[in-house]
C-alpha cells in the first residue's frame, strides 16, 4: 500500500476514533441528565413520602390519640429524668374585687332586727333598757326568682253628666297602651325575657318551655320563635337598618363568616349549608357596631351586597371572596396564617405552643428571633411560628398607643421583622400537599394583605374581633343546632345584631331589649323616636346602663321618650 493509501486509511480510523468519543460523550452526558432526574424524583418522592406521612400521623393522632394533644408516658421508661426549667417572669395577679365593685349597683335593703320586748328590761334590776344606736352585723345576697303575673287592662268610660240631661252622649275613654303583638298576651318584659335567653344564654326554646312550666304556667315553644321573628321582623329591623347605615360610612369593618342549618327553605334541602355572615366596626373610637346576616351560600356576591357603598378597610380572612369588594383595602388576618404554620407543627412539639392575641388577658412573651445556630435545631413551620408571635408580642407593646403613634412604631419595630420573615419563607421549597407547603403557600399568596394593617394605625393585626363574634353565634348554635325557617334565620340574625351591639357598648342588654319594645310600637314610624332608641343615644346610656327595672317603667306610665 503506497503512502496515500496508508494516509486514508489513518485518518479514516481517527474519524472512527473521534465518532467514538463523541458518542461515548454524549452517553456520559445522558447519564448525568439522568442521575440528576433521578435525585430530583427521589427528592420530591422524599418531600411527598415526609407530606404522607405527616397527614398520616394526623389521622392516626385524630383517631387514636388524645384530643388535648398530650403524649402519655412510655410506660416501658422508669428512668429518672432531671429537666431544666427557665426562668420566667411571674405574673401580677389582678386585685381581688371588693363587694362594692361586685354588688356597688344592686339596691340596699336595710333590715334592722329589732329587740324583742322582753329583752328591754335589765336582767339585773328589772328597769326598762333606752335605746342606744344599731350595728352593721353582716351583708347577704337575696334573690327573687322570675315572677309572672297575668295583667288585665281594663279602660275606663266617663260621660258629661250635662250632655246626658240631653240625650245626647259624650263620652271620654282613657288610652290604654298599644299591643306589642296584636291579639296576643306578649309584653315587652316577657319578650324581652325570651330574647335575652334565647340569644344572650343560647337557651333554646324547648329548654325555655320547660322553665316557664316551673314558675307555674304554659308557653309552647312554637308561641317564643314566633314572638322573636314578628317583633324582629317589625321592630328590632328599624334598629338593625339604622345600625348598618352607620356601619356603611364607617372607615374600618371587620367580617367573617360562619356555617348554620335550616330545615325549611325554599329550593334547599336541610342537609345543605347556610352561611351566617358577621360584620364588626373596628377600633376607630366611635359607637361600637356588630351586624349579623343570614345568606344561604358563602358566595362573594353577599358580602359585596352587604357592604355596598363601603368604601374603607376590610380586615377578613384570606376567603376568596371578599376579593369581589370594590374600592375597598382588604388587610389579611396574621392569626389565620399564623395557625397554618401552627398545624404544621408535629403534635408532639405543638403542645408546649401558645398562640396568644393581642387582647389575651395573658401576657405575650417575647420569643424572640433565634440566631443561625438555633435556627438549625428547630423546624421550619416552628420558625414561621415564631416570626408571628414576634409580630404579635410587638402589637402588645403597642395597645394603649394612639393610632397615629401605633402607626409610627410599626413601621420601626416591625417592618425588619416581616422583611425578615419574608426573606427566610423564600428560601423554603415545601412539598405542596404538605401542611408546611399549605402555610407558606398561604403566607406567600397574601404577602400585600397580610401587611396593609400598617396603613392605618387603627387596623389590627388579626381579625380575631370579629371571630369572637362569630363565636357568640356559634354557642347559641351548639345548643339550638338549626333554624327551622328561613325567617327564623333572619330573625335571629337581626336579634343577634342587636344583643352584641349592645353588649359591645356595655348596655344592659335585657334593658335595652326591654326599652326597644316598650317604644317601638308608638314610635316604628318615627324617625326621630327610632334614633333615640338607637345605643348611642344619651336617653339609652341612661336608662339602660344600670341595673334591670321593669318596675318604675311600665307601658302603662313609661317615661316620656325625648323626641324634638
Amino acid at each position: 500500500m503506497d503512502s496515500k493509501g496508508q494516509d486514508i486509511l489513518f485518518n479514516s480510523e481517527m474519524n472512527q476514533k473521534d465518532l467514538m468519543i463523541q458518542m461515548l460523550s454524549e452517553r456520559l452526558d445522558e447519564k448525568d441528565e439522568t442521575i440528576t432526574e433521578l435525585k430530583e424524583t427521589i427528592n420530591d418522592l422524599k418531600d411527598t413520602i415526609a407530606g404522607l406521612r405527616e397527614t398520616l400521623d394526623e389521622f392516626q393522632r385524630k383517631l387514636f390519640g388524645t384530643g388535648s394533644e398530650k403524649t402519655k408516658q412510655d410506660k416501658k421508661t422508669e428512668e429518672t429524668v432531671t429537666t431544666i426549667v427557665k426562668s420566667h417572669k411571674r405574673t401580677t395577679r389582678k386585685a381581688k374585687a371588693t363587694r362594692e365593685d361586685q354588688y356597688g349597683n344592686l339596691p340596699i335593703h336595710k333590715e334592722v332586727i329589732p329587740l324583742l320586748e322582753e329583752d328591754k328590761y335589765c336582767p339585773y334590776c328589772n328597769s326598762k333598757m333606752e335605746y342606744v344606736t344599731e350595728m352593721f352585723v353582716r351583708e347577704e345576697l337575696r334573690i327573687t326568682p322570675a315572677k309572672v303575673e297575668r295583667i288585665h287592662y281594663y279602660q275606663e268610660k266617663w260621660q258629661c253628666p250635662e250632655c246626658r240631661k240631653d240625650g245626647d252622649g259624650t263620652f271620654a275613654e282613657s288610652k290604654i297602651p298599644t299591643a306589642l303583638i296584636p291579639h296576643s298576651p306578649a309584653s315587652p318584659s316577657m319578650v324581652a325575657y325570651v330574647a335575652m335567653e334565647k340569644i344572650g344564654m343560647a337557651m333554646p326554646y324547648y329548654r325555655q318551655e320547660f322553665l316557664m312550666n316551673q314558675l307555674g304556667f304554659t308557653l309552647p315553644r312554637e308561641t317564643m320563635a314566633n314572638w322573636i321573628i314578628y317583633t324582629a321582623e317589625n321592630y328590632f329591623y328599624l334598629i338593625y337598618d339604622r345600625l348598618h347605615e352607620e356601619l356603611l360610612k364607617r372607615d374600618l369593618v371587620h367580617a367573617d363568616e360562619t356555617t348554620c342549618q335550616v330545615l325549611r327553605e325554599k329550593g334547599r334541602t336541610a342537609e345543605q349549608t347556610s352561611y351566617m355572615w358577621l360584620y364588626t366596626t373596628g377600633n376607630d373610637g366611635l359607637t361600637p357596631i356588630v351586624l349579623y346576616d343570614y345568606q344561604p351560600s358563602r358566595k362573594g356576591s353577599c358580602v359585596q351586597e352587604f357592604l355596598e357603598g363601603f368604601h374603607g378597610m376590610v380586615q377578613c380572612d384570606g376567603y376568596q371572596g371578599y376579593n369581589r369588594l370594590e374600592d375597598v383595602i382588604l388587610v389579611c388576618c396574621l392569626a389565620h396564617a399564623r395557625r397554618k404554620f401552627f398545624e404544621a407543627v408535629p403534635a408532639a412539639r405543638r403542645k408546649k405552643l401558645k398562640l396568644l392575641d393581642v387582647n389575651s388577658d395573658e401576657a405575650i412573651e417575647d420569643t424572640g428571633i433565634p440566631d443561625e445556630e438555633k435556627l438549625e435545631q428547630l423546624l421550619p413551620a416552628e420558625i414561621g411560628l415564631l416570626y408571628c408571635n414576634k409580630l404579635f408580642y410587638l402589637e402588645r407593646t403597642l395597645k394603649e398607643l394612639e393610632a397615629e403613634e401605633r402607626k409610627q412604631q410599626r413601621t420601626i419595630l416591625e417592618q425588619p421583622v416581616w422583611e425578615q420573615f419574608w426573606n427566610w419563607l423564600g428560601t423554603l421549597h415545601p412539598t405542596g400537599g404538605s401542611k408546611l407547603g399549605k402555610a407558606v403557600n398561604y403566607a406567600q399568596n397574601h404577602h400585600d394583605t397580610l401587611m396593609n394593617y400598617m396603613i392605618d394605625g387603627r387596623c389590627e393585626i388579626s381579625n380575631n374581633r370579629a371571630e369572637r363574634k362569630a363565636k357568640s353565634y356559634a354557642v347559641g348554635r351548639k345548643a339550638f343546632l338549626f333554624h327551622t325557617s328561613e325567617a327564623g334565620a333572619g330573625a335571629s340574625a337581626v336579634m343577634y345584631s342587636i344583643v352584641e351591639t349592645a353588649k359591645a357598648n356595655n348596655l344592659n342588654i335585657f334593658q335595652y331589649l326591654y326599652m326597644v319594645l316598650l317604644y317601638m310600637p308608638d314610635y316604628m314610624n318615627s324617625s326621630a323616636g327610632i334614633e333615640q332608641l338607637m345605643p348611642w343615644s344619651e336617653f339609652i346610656k341612661e336608662q339602660c346602663s344600670g341595673i334591670i327595672d321593669v318596675e318604675s317603667n311600665v307601658p302603662e306610665n313609661r317615661i316620656p321618650l325625648p323626641c324634638r
